[in-house]
Order: C-alpha cells, then sequence, then structure tokens
C-alpha cells in the first residue's frame, strides 16, 4: 500500500483515522496508520497530558491533531466571545426548551458534585494556547476543520515539519485551503460522520483532487472508540439510513445518530438550533446528563446519540483498530491481486 504521502508521514498504511479518543488514536498509529487526536474541547494543561499519554504509546510512530477553526461563527468579527458573552446570547425560550425536553424524557438532573466538561473554544486566538502546546509535542500532522488555517499556524507547521492539513467539504473550501498553503487536504463526504458539506465522496474526491493538484488528498475517516456502551449498540442495530446532519450539537451541520434529541431539534415547532458556539454553550450540559443516564434511564437512552457516518449500517460487530486496520489492508490488497488479474488477462 505505497503512497508518497504514508512514505512522507512513515507510514506502514495510507489510513487516517481521526477521533476523539486517545485510545484510538494511539491504536491506529500502533498498527501502522496514522491516528490523529481531535483536541477542540482540550484545555492546553489537559492536551499536554493526553499528547504525553500518547507519546508513551505510539513510542516513535507518528500521530496528529485535529482542531476546529472556523472562520464564521458567532463573535468571529472579535476573535471569540468569552463563556459569559455567550451566556447572554442565548435566548431564554432555547433553555426553556432543553429543560423541557430532558423533564419529558426523565433525564435527572446532576448531583450537586458533578459538572459538565468544558466546551470547546473556536477562533484561532481562542485556541493559540492549544496549538501551541500541540506543537511543544512530537505531532507529525495538524489538521483544521471547518476552514483554512491561519497563516502562523502553516508556518509554524513547515518549520517544524508537520504536516498542515484542512478538511474540506467542497471544492472552493479545498482551493481556499490550497491557497493558506496547507500540504494535505482532506475531503470529508455528505455520507461522512461529524461535520460534512452536501457533496458525496465519490463526487467530491476526483473534483477536489482536480482542484488542488499536486497537493495530496486524503479521504476522511471516522473511528470513535469512546462512544457511550448504549450509543455503541445503536449504532449495531442502525441502518445507513438512520443518521442525520444536524445543528443540534454543535451549531453547523454534522451527521450523526438519529434519535429523540435530533428530532425534537428538527420539529418546526420547536426552537431552531443557535449557531456555533452558541449550540454547544447551551446543550453542554444536558448531553452530559443524557450520557450520564442513559444506561439506566429509558428517557435518556432515547436522546442519546453521537456522530456517526452512513457506514453505520455496516457496523455489525465490535472490532478492534488493529483488526479494522488490517482488514482494510487485506482488502486493498484483495483488490489489486484481481485488477492485476484483469490487467493481464487483457493483455492475452
Amino acid at each position: 500500500m505505497y503512497t508518497k504521502l504514508a512514505q512522507d508521514l512513515g507510514l506502514e498504511f495510507p489510513i487516517f483515522a481521526f477521533t476523539h479518543c486517545r485510545d484510538v488514536a494511539a491504536a491506529v498509529s500502533k498498527a501502522g496508520g496514522l491516528g490523529v487526536l481531535g483536541v477542540a474541547a482540550h484545555s492546553a494543561k489537559g492536551l499536554a497530558a493526553e499528547l504525553e499519554w500518547i507519546e508513551k504509546e505510539v513510542d516513535g510512530r507518528p500521530y496528529g491533531v485535529d482542531l476546529l477553526l472556523p472562520t464564521n461563527f458567532v463573535g468571529s468579527d472579535q476573535g471569540g466571545l468569552d463563556r459569559s458573552s455567550l451566556d447572554d446570547k442565548i435566548p431564554p425560550a432555547h433553555r426553556q426548551f432543553v429543560a423541557d425536553l430532558l423533564e419529558q424524557h426523565g433525564v435527572p438532573p446532576l448531583p450537586e458534585d458533578q459538572h459538565p466538561p468544558g466546551l470547546f473554544n473556536v477562533g484561532f486566538e481562542k485556541q493559540r494556547d492549544v496549538i501551541d502546546v500541540a506543537f511543544q509535542h512530537d505531532i507529525s500532522l495538524i489538521a483544521s476543520a471547518l476552514g483554512p488555517p491561519p497563516a502562523w499556524m502553516v508556518e509554524q507547521g513547515h518549520a517544524q515539519g508537520v504536516k498542515v492539513a484542512a478538511l474540506a467539504g467542497t471544492v472552493d473550501h479545498a482551493r481556499k485551503h490550497a491557497e493558506a498553503g496547507v500540504d494535505i487536504v482532506i475531503a470529508q463526504g455528505y455520507e461522512a460522520g461529524g461535520h460534512t458539506g452536501l457533496v458525496s465522496t465519490m463526487v467530491l474526491v476526483p473534483e477536489v483532487v482536480d482542484a488542488v493538484d499536486p497537493i495530496p488528498v486524503v479521504w476522511l475517516t471516522t473511528e470513535e472508540a469512546e462512544t457511550h456502551p448504549v450509543v455503541k449498540q445503536k449504532f449495531l442495530k442502525a441502518t445507513s439510513s438512520d443518521t442525520v446532519r444536524s445543528r443540534s450539537i454543535t451549531g453547523k451541520p454534522a451527521r450523526q445518530l438519529r434519535s429523540a434529541w435530533t428530532d425534537a431539534w428538527d420539529d418546526p415547532s420547536n426552537p431552531e438550533p443557535l449557531p456555533m458556539p452558541l449550540q454547544p454553550q447551551l446543550v453542554a450540559e444536558a448531553q452530559y446528563r443524557i450520557q450520564r443516564s442513559a444506561h439506566k434511564s429509558p428517557g435518556a437512552e432515547q436522546l442519546a446519540n453521537y456522530f456517526v457516518g452512513q457506514i453505520v449500517g455496516s457496523m455489525n460487530h465490535v472490532k478492534s483498530v488493529r483488526t479494522v486496520v488490517e482488514e482494510l489492508a487485506g482488502e486493498y490488497a484483495d483488490t489489486m491481486e484481481r485488477l492485476d488479474d484483469i490487467a493481464a488477462g487483457d493483455e492475452e
């Protein structure tokens, strides 16, 4: 499975796995691919601890990080807003809707000593300290989701020999990334999990390849092993029709498993999701309460969901990361062997 990009990054297989789970990122890198850890919700201190753990696990093998760096969001004209300012912009009707939704489904409140995890920051300057921490570690790739990376990030990456990548859902996005000086464009098709555009992978990849040649293009895959056990069981039962693009968690369209949560936000009689980062600010505690109670509360179980692509219809049982990587490599080898046989037959 030779590619120049894999060779440049020191990979055995040209397999890239974007995940929010450090265990998955490390396991993919150890299996010969490139594990890329999503770090949007990390503080600088928390990220340092995560990357130190990964580096001990991968023992010199390459890995990367991925950040949410949108160019358009509430407060983008000011470089981002603090939590208090964001809270002031959330309409009371939205707060009441979320409270009523949890009450209707019997989701218990948090104990007094429990608090939801920190929210992710958006904006270049709001994440400058996190990006600095990433560059202080032995990363091989740093990726920007939802927008082209700032010039200083590209320059620092190139100065340190770190590949800079950016995710693209359209050809226009890909061209902007190329203009920004990225080393890799990651084509993110409509059917993929997480934040996506409206163009399918089959159409998007060749269009992006033509638009940014000779910059290498990678197809985005995701592996979310930290998913709640209840949601994993939902994944195993779901079909490819059981996902939706919804703004109900992040404020931007992200493909995820359909649930009572997404249905409620899609109902035109209810408030529409707020833009990023107001929506995640609004629903952070609610999501934490749902995840915390999903295994024991039928109502919370109905609301529980997570980001996943239409490939969920093929998720029939849980596999280890190494097994997935080995299967991908084996399927590639089998396909190339069949193509060689076909070509040999044509020559005869």
